[in-house]
């Protein structure tokens, strides 16, 4: 029989208190014994022997761990100790009579307690450690709760996050179906059962499940039937914590033991890192592994049990918050910022988007009102005209039609070239045009135009040579005579018409239009569509770049086409100049200025990073003159690749540093050759190394390839100085525009500290001002908080970079940190998401994501990135993200800019629309896409 004891009373020393001892014995049987003591050595003379002798006489011992406290003595753990002999029974009685000798200072002579204070053996200092483990034990499952058990298993999850039967359901009917694939003879083998559980890309880690489970059966087994299959789907799909912690724990204890020691915690880092393909995770593997044996053995026993992986899970939101940064924590929820509207019906609702929609898009709006509204003057304006023609007997209403189709073509073929006159739309974003008119838009308004021009062209085009031409042919000589001195006379055939000046202008038009529209298309521009090897080359970027230069002869032909007309005759009646005349003026001229800027540019080249995933960068020498914004852009071409090609990258550097820095990813031929070129003809080496913010890179530079920039321009992202609050959204290599945002705003911070030092240490920065406030009016009412447009680096920023590759981290690294170093005020808050990790509550990320926060904690250095950011995994929670923002910012504007692929911006786009629609703040949505 094994006995567990409760507490009991033991009296002071220095008086003498009534106290209770009670011991529960097994199957529910009760023995009470209250009394009255009034001295110590009565207590100890009465009770010990019972206490010990029930020990030492039992066939089955037991460990019990005891504290002591002012007058009381607590029991903190009990455990069987098994004993096959008499010698084994004398020991564990001597261990126990040890401990309690150690724990109760009254049970020995002050001589005793010197000399044991002065010789403890190993035995005793063993003893010791265990009962401190003991402790930690027994405190560990009295804080535990079911709050902290719940957030634990979203954190360890294998299969799926729902619960429901039905989803439980359909999950184990998908693994039903791959195993009636899979299986031969009716067994499933081991090396099938990562692909038939649906772990195919962690396969590792899937038979490291498998036999797992088959040790807890006592097997050991290469193949499963399906009945032992759903047994072990049915654990590992457990809404338990401790099933599912069993599991986790028995992957790692290989041998069966109970215990993990250290070589054991560091297969099972390997195993997680393989997983998520984290090369880098593995090479410092057994560092890590140490680290977690010194948080959970503090002993140093060198093991640790199945609690203390509990534990260290249970307080997973505890280890986090060393390493997340104050500002992340809000007292105020979003939804405690909900605007005070609360829609009723169906036409409340409606209403309010739409007022939500024309208020985020008025600009985009009254422009395409402004130009819809245009052609269609024009056209009706040529339609009428035309209407009262003679010729209108002859050819009908195609004639009509077939004109004002090509008046909005003029219009259009004008307008077209306005959004790419880069020069002046960067001069206008400076103007009090921006207020007025969507520059973010300038290319999306070009493809719109082309999208008419190719409408226009069907239109005029078809008219004429279905229908126009035709009726010409086939009229009458009376109906000719109407209109023959248009064409000296002499009725034409249908292939003098195509023939003519005219029609052979027209065609060629339509020709080259079609290639450049062609191959500008996304499928071809990115080099989507697979065409045979020999004509590979009509595909890509380059032949993007050539076809659009057709353009120019289009325009030229269209003069001539214009000029010769076959109902008009009058100049005054031949506009087609009249329209395009000065927009191709204004954009002639400002290539001319690009090709003069260019050569004025030449740069020297300071230092070439060779950076991992296919990146590298290049630090230049500011030219003389040369003054930009942070968010702009450059076009960069190299006369050793190409005459002609001129690309374009986001700056790096902030406007205050005294180089000029881009950071390029080879995904094409062009930058696959420029990096070529800077790192195998440059004399000198590249390094490996990153720009600090502000400092000047010494390189030599002999014989360097010639390297031209033209610039800057302008960029959605350089409006950022009209808001107060910033939210900055990277995708992969498009993080790069913010980078020279964040060093812009620390620098300008800095700068404000220099010249004011007093005020900078009286007052709270703006961010601080900000969290947690409600800028209410006094009568209650929503206020917005106007833009400022500060300009001084006082905003308060958040960046979000989320990344594929792990060692993409490495392309910020130095400036990641500077910007957390120089950060004093937590003005700039740093988000990396990793999403080739699996997301957090993943199982085969959950020790990972244990052993960030606890290297973070100590050393202040993440481990996946190598900075002081903590990197999240997966993606980030979009919905939270701005809800968080909201309830930090009520009442003032924020600006959203966002640089990346196509797919993450209407998402973006959709909850700045929702949370200005309900919340007190509002959130204006700016994207560039690369």
């Amino acid at each position: 029989m094994t006995r567990s004891w409760s507490s009991f009373g033991i009296p002071n020393t220095n008086n003498s208190r009534r106290s209770s001892y009670t011991r529960r014995l097994g199957d529910g049987d009760h023995d009470h014994v209250d009394g009255d003591c009034s001295h110590e050595d009565h207590t100890a003379q009465g009770m010990l022997p019972v206490f010990l002798n029930d020990l030492v006489n039992q066939q089955d011992f037991v460990e019990i761990t005891l504290e002591v406290e002012d007058d009381s003595v607590l029991v903190r753990s009990i455990a069987p100790v098994a004993a096959s002999s008499s010698e084994l029974q004398d020991d564990a009685a001597l261990s126990i009579t040890a401990r309690i000798r150690n724990k109760f200072p009254w049970l020995r002579s002050a001589s005793s307690r010197a000399s044991t204070a002065s010789s403890l053996d190993r035995d005793d200092t063993a003893a010791i450690a265990m009962s401190a483990r003991d402790a930690r034990r027994l405190n560990a499952q009295l804080q535990r709760t079911r709050s902290r058990a719940q957030a634990a298993l979203r954190g360890l999850r294998f299969i799926s996050k729902t619960t429901s039967a039905s989803d439980a359901n359909e999950l184990w009917q998908r693994v039903q179906s791959r195993f009636q694939s899979l299986a031969q003879g009716g067994l499933l083998a081991r090396e099938d059962f990562a692909e038939c559980i649906g772990m195919v890309d962690s396969k590792e880690f899937a038979l490291r499940i498998f036999d797992a489970l088959a040790r807890r059966k006592g097997l050991r087994i290469s193949k499963i039937n399906v009945d032992e299959l759903h047994e072990f789907w049915l654990k590992i799909s457990d809404q338990s914590f401790d099933a599912r912690l069993q599991i986790f724990f028995d992957m790692a204890d290989s041998n069966e033991d109970g215990r993990i020691t250290r070589d054991e915690v560091q297969e099972l880092i390997l195993l997680s890192a393989s997983a998520n393909n984290l090369a880098k995770l593995k090479e410092r593997a057994e560092e890590y592994a140490s680290l977690i044996m010194e948080e959970l053995d503090p002993e140093n026993l060198g093991y640790i049990e199945l609690w203390q992986l509990e534990t260290l899970l249970l307080q997973r939101d505890t280890y986090m918050n060393y390493s997340r940064p104050l500002s992340t924590t809000t007292s105020v929820g979003w939804s405690q910022n909900l605007s005070s509207f609360n829609p009723k019906n169906i036409i409340k609702t409606a209403t309010t988007t739409l007022h939500s929609v024309i208020f985020q898009n008025w600009q985009r709006i009254w422009i395409l009102f402004l130009w819809g509204s245009t052609m269609a003057a024009l056209f009706t304006w040529k339609f009428l005209q035309y209407k009262n023609k003679a010729a209108f007997d002859i050819m009908g209403y195609c004639l009509p039609t077939a004109k004002g189709a090509a008046e909005t073509l003029k219009l259009n073929m004008a307008l077209i070239l306005l959004p790419v006159c880069r020069n002046t739309l960067t001069w206008l974003r400076s103007t009090a045009a921006r207020s007025i008119v969507p520059f973010d838009d300038n290319i999306n308004f070009h493809k719109l135009i082309a999208c008419f021009i190719a409408i226009g062209i069907a239109v005029h085009g078809g008219v004429h040579l279905a229908c126009d031409f035709p009726r010409l042919v086939n009229s009458s000589p009376e109906e000719f005579e109407a209109i023959s001195s248009d064409f000296h006379n002499k009725k034409p055939s249908y292939k003098e018409l195509l023939m003519s000046v005219e029609g052979v202008t027209g065609i060629v038009m339509v020709v080259l239009m079609g290639i450049s529209f062609t191959l500008a298309t996304r499928r071809f521009r990115r080099n989507v569509v697979r065409l045979p090897r020999l004509f590979n080359r009509l595909a890509g970027f380059n032949a993007f770049w050539y076809s659009h230069h057709l353009m120019g002869f289009v325009y030229l032909l269209l003069l001539v086409h214009g000029t010769f007309l076959f109902l008009a005759h009058n100049w005054t009646q031949k506009t087609t100049w009249v329209y395009i005349s000065f927009p191709l003026l204004l954009y002639l001229g400002e290539r001319s200025l690009r090709a003069c800027r260019s050569e004025y540019y030449s740069v020297e080249i300071l230092k070439v990073s060779v950076l991992p995933g296919n990146v590298f960068s290049l630090v230049m020498l500011k030219p003389r003159g040369f003054k930009y914004r942070s968010g702009q852009y450059i076009f960069l071409q190299c006369p050793s690749i190409s005459q002609f090609e001129w690309h374009p990258f986001s700056i790096t550097s902030a406007p205050g540093d005294e180089y000029l820095s881009v950071h390029i990813r080879t995904v094409g031929d062009w930058t696959r050759e420029l990096k070529c070129v800077f790192t195998n003809h440059v004399n000198s080496k590249p390094v490996l190394g990153r720009a600090k913010l502000g400092h000047l890179v010494n390189m030599e530079r002999k014989s360097q390839p010639r390297l031209l920039v033209d610039g800057p321009y302008g960029a959605p992202a350089q409006d950022y100085q009209n808001y107060d609050v910033l939210l900055l959204v990277g995708l992969g290599i498009g993080a790069t525009p913010f980078v020279s945002i964040l060093k812009d705003l620390l620098n300008n911070s800095k700068t404000i500290e220099e010249q004011t030092p007093t005020e900078s240490t009286t007052e709270t920065s703006r961010s601080e001002d900000s969290f947690g406030s409600l800028n209410t009016t006094p009568g209650g009412k929503r206020k917005l908080q106007s833009r400022t447009g500060m300009g001084m680096g006082q905003a308060q920023a958040y960046f979000y970079w989320v990344t594929r590759e792990a060692s993409s981290l490495e392309w910020f690294k130095g400036v990641m940190d500077e910007v957390a170093e120089m950060d004093k005020k937590g003005q700039i808050e740093l988000h990396t998401y990793l999403t080739s990790v699996y997301e957090e509550s993943d199982a085969r990320s959950t020790l990972i994501k244990m052993v960030q926060a606890l290297n973070h904690a100590k050393h202040g250095v993440d481990i996946l990135s190598g900075t002081r950011a903590r990197t999240h995994f997966a993606r980030p929670e979009w919905k939270e993200v701005f809800g968080r923002i909201a309830s930090k910012h009520a009442y003032k504007t924020v600006g959203v800019f966002y640089c990346g692929m196509p797919m993450l911006a209407k998402e973006l786009k959709r909850l700045s629309l929702e949370f200005t629609r309900k919340t007190a703040t509002r959130f204006e949505f700016h994207k560039e896409y690369f």
